[in-house]
Parts: C-alpha cells; structure tokens; sequence
C-alpha cells in the first residue's frame, strides 16, 4: 500500500511539473491585465500571440488620420510618436515567445510611430524570443535584466535609454543586434554575450561603465562614436571581423583593444 502511494505521488508530481512546464499563455490575457494595473510575472511558459506594448490597435481608433511624409521631408519632427506608459513591474523568466513581443511599431498605413516605455521594473531572464523584438525608443526608468535570453530574430534597442543598471549578460543575437544612440545611464554588462551577426553600438553612450567581458563577436562590430566613461571591461573579448571604432572615446581616449580599465 505504501508503495502504491509512493508512485501515485511521484506520478501526480511529474504531471504537474511537466504541465507547468508547457504552460501556455495568451499575450491578449497580459495585456488585458497590464491594462488593469497588474504586475506581470510568468516562469517557465510559452507566450503565443503578438505582444503589443504599445496597445497600437486601441489607440489607432481614437487618432485623426495623418498625411504621409517621405523621409526626406520628415525633419525630425516626432509630432507622429505615440507613446503607452506601462506602469506595472513585467517579468518573465525561462519563457518562450513564439510571436512578436513589440514596443514600437511604425505604421505606414496610418502615418503614426507607436513606442512604448517602462516604469518599473523589466525582467526577460534566460527567454527565448522566436520572433522580432523591438524596443526601439523606449525607456526603461528601472532595472532592466535581459540576461541569458536569446534573440532568434530581428531585435532592435536603438535610441533606448536605460536610466538604472541594465544586464544583457550571457545573451544570444542571432540576427543583426542594434544599440544605435542607446544611453546606459548605470552600469551595463554584455559579458559573455554572442553575436551571431553585426552588432552595432554606434554614437551609443554608456555614461557609468560596460562590460564585454568574455563577449564573442562572429561578425563586424560597430562602435563607432561610442562613448564611455567608467570601467571598460573587454577583456578575452573575440571579434571574428572588423572593429569600426572611428572617433570611439574611452574615458576621453581613442579606442583600442588594450582599452580596457
């Protein structure tokens, strides 16, 4: 009898970690509770449907329509920017994304940019995206932890700004990775990450230290214009082509591969 027991407890057991391990989570049911002023923390699930941060399809219907630009006439102006504030604390942890997880979308049919910036705090820890991620413009006033997560496909942080300390520790790029005019206001790590294709970090500014500790490049690294101050870590960092390091300063000196402090 005891016996009995003991394997129908070890089986109840295996069934309920096996089914929390393939749980499934629609993206529509975070938004819906994000909207409601929950803080979002999921571990060890699988997302489907597109995650839109920026709530376009909502906001879209209350927008006066917008007469097209050509980019050579936009002038930089920003007056087209939507922005959503997403105020709750978001983390998710061991989690697969098979759709798009958005912060900014540019919508040709309507004229108008969505972005979308963060609060609180923002935890992608040792995730999988499976398709785009795109954090284009937005803010992260908290702390940022993108560490261990792989980007399998298009994936953009250009123009974001980190206000507190930010991990992309240990981080897999597939596709062709961008912190173009990023600023990292704290200290950032990018120690152990692997880019499988061009990474860019052109004109990025890193105000308070960075790691590329032990960070692999298979392709071009771009750091042109990059700036720094604090500690630079590269150290046992491997670039397999070129490093683009025009005009790069370092605590206010050219770049070097001996930079590091």
């Amino acid at each position: 009898m005891k016996l009995k027991f003991t394997l129908l407890s070890l089986s109840l057991f295996l069934l309920t970690t096996f089914a929390f391990a393939q749980k499934t989570i629609e993206a529509s049911d975070i938004m819906k509770d994000i909207k409601s002023g929950k803080s979002i923390t999921y571990k060890n699930a699988t997302i489907v449907g597109v995650l839109d941060f920026t709530y376009m399809d909502e906001a879209i219907n209350k927008l006066p329509k917008k007469k097209k630009r050509s980019w050579w006439n936009n002038n930089g102006n920003s007056d087209n920017e939507i922005k959503k504030i997403i105020d709750v604390n978001i983390s998710f942890e061991n989690c697969t994304f098979k759709n798009h997880v958005l912060a900014y979308i540019p919508d040709e049919d309507s004229g108008y940019t969505f972005t979308a910036s963060f609060e609180n705090t923002v935890v992608f820890k040792d995730c999988n995206f499976e398709r785009k991620a795109m954090f284009k413009y937005s803010r992260f006033e908290k702390k940022a932890d993108f560490s261990g997560t792989s980007f399998n496909d298009d994936s953009t942080f250009k123009y974001a700004k980190f206000d507190k300390e930010s991990s992309f520790e240990n981080t897999t790029f597939d596709e062709i990775s961008t912190f173009k005019y990023s600023v990292f206001n704290k200290n950032t790590s990018f120690s152990k990450a692997l880019f499988k294709d061009s990474a860019v970090f052109k004109y990025t500014k890193f105000r308070n230290g960075v790691s590329f500790k032990n960070a692999k490049f298979e392709e071009d690294l771009n750091i042109r214009y990059m700036n720094v101050s604090g500690n630079f870590d590269i150290t046992n960092m491997e670039v397999a082509y070129d490093i683009d390091s025009k005009y790069t300063k370092i605590n206010g000196r050219n770049f070097s591969k001996t930079s590091s402090n």
